[in-house]
């Protein structure tokens, strides 16, 4: 169901823009972003920050899209987001000395503190990674192009994820061991 609520916002989009234009895809984006954040906020009572910051980027970049009629402003949000995202981890762990994935899920995995600033830094480079991809395909390719890539693209954070998945497995085993 959880994952049905993450998703729905970025597939109701891509129908939007297929069936109309990147506008209506636009305003509906919006309005099931709403909707998602309503619905997790109805569940848990409370927005995790990557919630919140989506919510404002796509309210934000799709007002100035449909206000502008400047398709440019919702292509650009993801570089947004990833850029953010990058720069929140890097400052927190290396200007504050905090490692947010540790704090985060820290209470579900056990692993050493060398393993979760590795972590970090390969979730910096993902992110960065990304916004870069994001931007290049934003500035370079057509509207259609960026659609597609958006919605091919998303075997990048599948890949990512079973490779963190991967990395972690042994440190698990030890874990389970002791």
């Amino acid at each position: 169901m959880r994952f049905l609520i993450d998703f729905f916002p970025i597939a109701l989009f891509f129908g939007a823009y297929k069936l109309h234009d990147i506008y209506v895809g636009t305003a509906v984006l919006m309005a099931a972003t709403v909707l998602q954040s309503a619905i997790i906020y109805a569940m848990d009572r409370k927005l995790q920050t990557m919630q919140k910051a989506t919510l404002v980027l796509v309210l934000v970049f799709g007002a100035l899209t449909l206000g502008l009629h400047d398709e440019r402003f919702i292509k650009w949000k993801p570089t947004v987001l990833y850029t953010g995202m990058a720069l929140g981890l890097a400052a927190a762990l290396w200007i504050w000395k905090k490692n947010f994935l540790q704090l985060l899920l820290g209470s579900q995995l056990r692993l050493p503190a060398a393993v979760w600033s590795r972590l970090t830094v390969a979730w910096i480079v993902y992110f960065l990674f990304m916004a870069a991809s994001n931007a290049y395909v934003a500035l370079a390719f057509t509207t259609e192009a960026w659609m597609d890539f958006k919605l091919w693209g998303y075997a990048f954070p599948i890949a990512f994820l079973i490779g963190q998945g991967i990395y972690v497995t042994p440190y698990l085993k030890d874990e389970q061991n002791q």
